[in-house]
């Protein structure tokens, strides 16, 4: 059976939004922002910052999210070292998935080899957010 956010994430990539809003915008309901702002706040992430391929713009959404639940709004929360340690493990964990961070490198472009697909990084950006977050376990 299919994760509730996984199928969420593929509608909102039927729908036309890009890796970062539809990792982003997934997990709107547990965040403090609407969908909307979400949509325009990760807009730029994608194609790997901007059309870049750089950053893959799945693992930007996972980022955005796992800060947004996990900063505590200022210096003086102290919560940064935190947000820095549940990122560092977002991030392994999506490049072991994905074999890269980089967008042009896992869509196999230059090497014609690809590592794995747009709707697979959304997958595994949900996934890891929901792992690291306790989102739907």
């Amino acid at each position: 059976m299919t994760s509730p956010y996984i199928e969420r994430s593929r509608i909102l990539r039927e729908r036309g939004y890009n890796c970062a809003q539809a990792v982003a915008c997934t997990f709107a309901d547990h965040l403090e922002l609407d969908e909307t702002t979400l949509f325009r706040l990760m807009e730029g992430f994608g194609g790997g910052m901007g059309g870049h391929q750089a950053t893959c713009g799945a693992l930007s959404g996972a980022v955005a999210v796992i800060s947004l639940l996990s900063s505590g709004g200022s210096p003086e929360a102290g919560t940064k070292a935190g947000t820095y340690s549940l990122v560092s493990q977002a991030v392994e964990r999506f490049e072991r998935e994905c074999k890269s961070l980089v967008c042009t490198e896992i869509l196999g472009e230059g090497s014609g080899v690809p590592l794995c697909s747009c709707e697979a990084c959304v997958e595994h950006g949900v996934l890891i957010v929901q792992a690291l977050m306790g989102i739907g376990t």
